[in-house]
């Protein structure tokens, strides 16, 4: 579970702990002197006593235990967490799409420049849409909505071939001794850029990947082309290609079988991008969806609740 608002969940902690410092700090009555009175202990002993005294601190306990646990459930759902049970809702909005465009060549290829051109005037048009960015080892961009960030970093790497200064920004310069990166290890990390990519989600997902084939690179590679193609069918991504320096003939296959497309780079680049988005994964069926919200207050609103209906309720049971 994460918090989106951490600063309400410290507010409502600072809120509670003064509460319980005025209350044992509050200024009490000034003591009356006790009258002495005979056969006290008679009367404290009395069974009847003892039981209203228990009743009295068993009552004052559980309002208060209550009261605690509403308080503290309702300051947690107010602070929108993440990651805990929710329920999901029908929409008849279009079903939305997340988008990772994977580039495993260098930003400077005629290819990927061309990729990036078209998404940076794309990306402004979205609406529901979510989209990010992956090179050969880093998340440029994560999967975001928030589109005039994510068309300034389009056009800022569109741009490399002009600023090779932003070349460095793009792919982390990385070397090993026992490795050189392989295309189904950069398709990998683009996969597992979608949230919750494990799972099959209301969300269409789609990769446009522009680089080599799985077939190329030298040295061991972490992930087979078989492992890349399990990840992308079991998380329903749709896998889409432009192939640099080859045929392409591994790729091809694996966009067949993800419902996508695979094209051989060159320079209709943007006609390619263009007819891959037009083929992008299909709507459900008459334009709805089950959709979960990432944020996940279901849970603590209803232990809110339940407390406090709870906390009415005693009253009325300690009275009987």
């Amino acid at each position: 579970m994460d918090l989106i608002w951490w600063i309400v969940a410290i507010a409502g902690c600072l809120a509670l702990a003064g509460c319980v410092v005025v209350a044992l700090m509050w200024p009490r009555r000034q003591a009356i002197s006790p009258r002495p009175m005979a056969n006290t202990r008679r009367l404290t002993g009395l069974p009847a006593y003892v039981r209203a005294v228990r009743r009295h601190t068993i009552a004052s306990c559980v309002a208060g235990v209550l009261l605690v646990v509403a308080f503290a459930a309702a300051v947690l759902a107010a602070a929108r967490p993440t990651g805990l049970p929710s329920s999901a809702h029908r929409s008849a909005a279009p079903q939305p799409e997340d988008i990772m465009v994977c580039i495993g060549s260098p930003v400077t290829d005629s290819a990927v420049s061309a990729t990036l051109r078209y998404f940076a005037g794309e990306t402004p048009t979205f609406g529901t849409e979510r989209i990010g960015l992956t090179s050969a080892n880093r998340r440029v961009v994560p999967m975001t909505r928030d589109y005039q960030y994510a068309a300034a970093q389009f056009a800022r790497y569109a741009r490399a071939a002009e600023t090779p200064s932003d070349v460095a920004g793009f792919v982390a310069p990385v070397s090993y001794s026992d490795y050189s990166r392989a295309a189904t290890d950069v398709l990998a990390m683009c996969l597992t850029g979608f949230p919750a990519f494990q799972e099959k989600v209301a969300q269409r997902r789609s990769v446009i990947y522009v680089g080599p084939d799985i077939a190329a690179g030298s040295g061991p590679a972490l992930f087979t082309g078989e492992q890349v193609r399990k990840l992308a069918l079991d998380a329903d991504i749709q896998v889409n290609a432009m192939v640099t320096g080859g045929p392409g003939e591994v790729l091809t296959a694996l966009a067949r079988d993800t419902g996508g497309r695979a094209y051989p780079a060159g320079a209709d680049a943007t006609a390619h991008v263009e007819e891959i988005r037009d083929h992008r994964p299909a709507a459900t069926a008459a334009g709805t969806a089950m959709l979960k919200s990432a944020e996940a207050p279901d849970v603590p609103l209803t232990v809110s609740l339940i407390a406090v209906a709870a906390a009415l309720a005693w009253g009325v049971v300690i009275r009987r």
